[in-house]
C-alpha cells in the first residue's frame, strides 16, 4: 500500500487549467483517468487525509504510485481526451459499463457496391448504417421482411451472391418478388443503392413520405383500371403500416430522443436507454455495471453518454438526449454532443408530460434490470459457494457459514426502535425465519445498547429451546409441540436453530456489543463480524483495522446483499409502528390536518410529548404551519390526556407490549 505523500506533486506544479490526469501503479499500468475544468483544484482533493477519502478514491490513491496530467485548452477537449484514455488504458477503477447481453442490430452495408440488409452484433464497421437495438433477432427478420415488398434490397451473402452471379439464376427472393436481384443484372448498382437509402430513410422514420407517394400511386393504377398494379401498392402500403405498427407510438410529436435512466445501489448499477424516433421506440439497450470509483448519478449518466455517442456516427446521436440528472460539465457535454451531432443537441431532465412518464418506464426498466443481475448472480449455484468460500477464509472461518443471520437497527430520532433478523441459508434468504423485534429498555438513538439488547434476546431463546428436555422443540402461538410429534418434521425451528454467522449492520462499536452479548451467554462457537454502510469493510471484534474483500469478491457481495435486507427488513417495520402511532394520535382531532403536516410535526418535535411542551410560536416555526393551524393543534393536544397504561386486572401489574403479532419477537 503506497503512501500518496510519496508521488504527491510539489505547491505550484499542477496548472490551474482544465485537462485530464492519470493516476499510474508501481508498474506503470494506468489505473484511474479522469478530468477537470481545474486541475490544480481537483488533485489537491485526492491528496488529503486519507480518513476524509470516499473508500474507493482511498483504495485508488494507495494503489497508484504516480500521477500525470495533460493540459488541454477547453473542457470539451478534455472530455474527448478522457474517452480515448479510458477506451486505450482500460482502467481499473474507471466505471465500465457493459452490456448486459448481446444486443443485434439491424444493419445496411452501405460501404458495398451492392448494399445489403443484414442482423448485426458486436463492434459496429463504419460505413455500415444501424438501426436498433432490437430485443430479438428475430424481430428485425419479422420487419425486414415485410419492408422487402417494398424497398427488395438484396440480404443475401457474399457466398450465395457471387454464386447467383456465376450461374445467372437468382435466388429464391429474387423469383418472389423481394429482391431486386442485381446479382443477376436486374438493377444495376445506382439503383439499387437507391432503393438501400429509401430503406434507410423508412428505418429512420421519414414514413410518411412513401406511404403518401403509394397511396397516390395506387388511386393513379384505379383510375387508369390497372387494378393488379394497384392491388400490389395496397398490400405495400399495409406492409409499411404493418412494420410501423410493431414499434409503438409513444410520443406524439414525432420527437427524436434517446431516454436514459439509472437504478444503482452502493456497488452496481444499470443503465438503460431508449431510442425514440419518429415519436416511436425503434430500439432498446441497457448496461450493468461496477461501481469501483465513487460517483454519483450525474457522473453514471456522462460516463453513460461517452459509452453511448464516443464511437458513433453523427446521425445516430438525436436532437434531444433526456437523463435523470445533468452531468456536472453541462455546457462541455452538451457542445461535445453537437460536435458529434453537427447540430445542436438538447440534454435535460424531463419535468412534465408525456416524456416524463417514458423516462419512468425506462426507469422501472432500468431498476428490473439491475434486480435480474442480482437474481441472476444469487441463484447461481457455484457463485453461492464461492462467495460462501470467501466469507469463510477472509474472517477465517473452519467451514463455510451456510446459515447467517443478520441484524439491524431502525428508528426516527430515538422513537418506535425496532430491529429486524434476516436469515440466509446455503447463500439464499429464508423469509420465513425472517423475525422483528421491539426494542425494550429504553436505548434511544443508542444503536449499540439495542444491538446487545437484540443479539442478547435471540440467543437466550436459542438456549432456553436447547435445553427443552434435552430434545429439539417447536414453539406455537398455543403452547408447544413436542419432538417427535406429527407437528415436527425432524429440523430444528425458530430460534433453535444457531448461525454459523452473526452480521450486524455497523463497524466496531455494534460488533463490540454482540461479541459481548454473545459472551455473557457463554456463546463461543458463533462467530461475528460487521458490515458497515457505504464504506463496505468487513469489522471483526476486537481488530482495530477491518478486512477488506476485494471489489470482486462474490464473498463481499453476499454480505451486502444480507446487511442491505436486513435494513430494508427493519426500516419497513418501524415505518409501520410509525404510522400506526400517528394515527391514533390526538392530531386526529385537529381539522385539515392531513398526514403529511402531521409527520412534519413530529419530525420537527421528535415526539408527541415535546410537542406538547412547544409553544405556539415554535409550532409557527414547522413549515406549512399558521399561526391559526398551530392554535388547533394546540388545543388538540391540551385537550387530549396521555393514554393510560394497560393494567392486569389479576395481578394489578401494569403490561408492557411485546413483540407479539406474526414474526414479531
Amino acid at each position: 500500500m503506497a503512501d500518496p505523500s510519496s508521488y504527491r506533486p510539489k505547491p505550484g506544479q499542477i496548472p490551474d487549467s482544465p485537462g485530464v490526469y492519470k493516476f499510474r501503479d508501481e508498474h506503470r499500468r494506468v489505473i484511474y483517468v479522469g478530468k477537470a475544468k481545474s486541475l490544480r483544484q481537483r488533485l489537491a482533493n485526492y491528496f488529503q487525509d486519507l480518513a476524509g477519502l470516499h473508500p474507493r478514491t482511498r483504495t485508488m490513491v494507495t494503489t497508484a504510485a504516480s500521477v500525470e496530467w495533460t493540459v488541454v485548452s477547453t473542457e470539451v477537449e478534455a472530455l474527448q481526451l478522457e474517452y480515448s484514455w479510458i477506451k486505450e488504458f482500460d482502467p481499473r477503477f474507471n466505471v465500465k459499463y457493459r452490456d448486459d447481453k448481446s444486443y443485434p442490430y439491424l444493419a445496411v452495408t452501405l460501404n458495398e457496391e451492392f448494399p445489403r440488409v443484414q442482423v448485426m452484433r458486436g463492434q459496429k464497421r463504419k460505413g455500415v448504417r444501424y438501426f436498433g437495438p432490437y430485443s430479438h433477432a428475430w424481430a428485425i427478420r419479422d420487419t425486414v421482411d415485410l419492408l422487402l415488398r417494398v424497398f427488395p434490397v438484396r440480404t443475401c451473402s457474399a457466398g450465395v451472391f457471387k454464386n447467383a452471379e456465376r450461374t445467372g439464376r437468382p435466388c429464391l427472393l429474387g423469383y418472389i418478388g423481394k429482391c431486386a436481384a442485381p446479382c443477376v443484372g436486374r438493377v444495376g448498382p445506382e439503383e439499387h443503392r437507391e432503393l438501400a437509402e429509401e430503406f434507410c430513410d423508412f428505418m429512420a422514420g421519414r414514413t410518411g413520405t412513401y406511404i403518401r407517394r403509394l397511396e397516390k400511386d395506387m388511386m393513379l393504377a384505379a383510375e387508369d383500371m390497372e387494378y393488379e398494379k394497384a392491388a400490389r401498392l395496397r398490400d405495400d402500403i399495409g406492409a409499411l403500416k404493418r412494420a410501423m405498427e410493431k414499434s409503438a407510438v409513444v410520443l406524439a410529436d414525432a420527437t427524436d430522443a434517446d431516454l436514459i435512466a439509472v437504478a444503482e445501489d452502493e456497488l452496481e448499477a444499470a443503465v438503460q436507454i431508449f431510442h425514440v424516433r419518429g415519436g416511436r421506440v425503434r430500439g432498446q439497450r441497457g448496461w450493468v455495471t461496477d461501481k469501483v470509483e465513487a460517483v454519483d448519478t450525474a457522473g453514471l449518466v456522462e460516463h453513460a453518454l461517452q459509452q453511448l455517442y464516443g464511437e458513433e456516427s453523427g446521425d445516430a446521436v438525436p436532437k434531444e438526449v433526456l437523463v435523470p440528472a445533468l452531468p456536472e460539465d453541462l455546457d462541455a457535454v452538451t457542445q461535445w454532443l453537437g460536435g458529434r451531432r453537427g447540430s445542436q443537441v438538447s440534454l435535460r431532465i424531463p419535468q412534465r408530460g408525456d416524456k416524463k412518464a417514458l423516462m419512468e418506464t425506462v426507469g422501472r426498466n432500468a431498476q428490473q434490470a439491475l434486480v435480474l443481475h442480482k437474481t441472476k448472480r444469487a441463484s447461481d449455484l457455484t457463485t453461492r459457494s464461492r462467495a460462501l468460500e470467501e466469507i469463510a477464509e477472509a474472517l477465517d472461518l473452519p467451514a463455510a457459514p451456510l446459515r447467517i443471520e443478520c441484524f439491524d437497527i431502525s428508528h426516527l430520532q430515538g422513537e418506535d426502535v425496532v430491529a429486524s433478523m434476516v436469515v440466509f441459508e446455503d447463500g439464499l434468504p429464508r423469509k420465513s425465519e425472517y423475525r422483528r423485534f421491539q426494542i425494550k429498555s429504553f436505548a434511544g438513538q443508542d444503536d449499540v445498547r439495542s444491538m446487545h439488547e437484540v443479539i442478547g434476546r435471540r440467543f437466550r431463546r436459542y438456549l432456553a429451546e436447547k435445553e427443552k428436555t434435552g430434545e429439539w422443540a417447536v414453539e406455537e402461538a398455543d403452547g408447544e409441540v413436542p419432538a417427535g410429534s406429527p407437528e415436527d418434521d425432524g429440523r430444528p425451528k425458530k430460534f433453535a436453530y444457531p448461525p454459523q454467522l452473526v452480521v450486524v449492520d455497523g463497524g466496531q462499536p455494534q460488533v463490540a456489543a454482540a461479541r459481548r452479548a454473545l459472551d455473557e451467554l457463554g456463546i463461543d462457537d458463533i462467530a461475528v463480524c460487521g458490515l458497515a454502510k457505504r464504506l463496505e469493510e468487513v469489522w471483526l471484534p476486537g481488530d482495530d483495522d477491518p478486512v477488506v474483500l476485494p471489489r470482486s469478491s462474490e464473498g463481499l457481495y453476499l454480505l451486502q446483499r444480507v446487511r442491505d435486507t436486513a435494513h430494508d427488513f427493519a426500516i419497513r417495520y418501524q415505518r409501520t409502528k410509525r404510522h400506526k402511532r400517528i394515527r391514533v394520535s390526538p392530531l386526529d382531532a385537529v381539522p385539515g390536518l392531513g398526514d403529511a403536516r402531521k409527520q412534519a410535526l413530529i419530525k420537527h418535535f421528535g415526539s408527541l410529548k415535546r410537542l406538547r411542551q412547544a409553544t405556539i410560536e415554535q409550532i409557527c416555526e414547522v413549515p406549512g404551519f399558521g399561526r391559526k393551524t398551530a392554535e388547533a393543534v394546540a388545543v388538540a393536544l391540551a385537550q387530549a390526556a396521555p393514554a393510560a397504561p394497560a393494567v392486569n386486572t389479576a395481578t394489578g401489574e401494569i403490561m408492557e407490549d411485546d413483540d407479539g403479532g406474526n414474526g414479531n419477537v
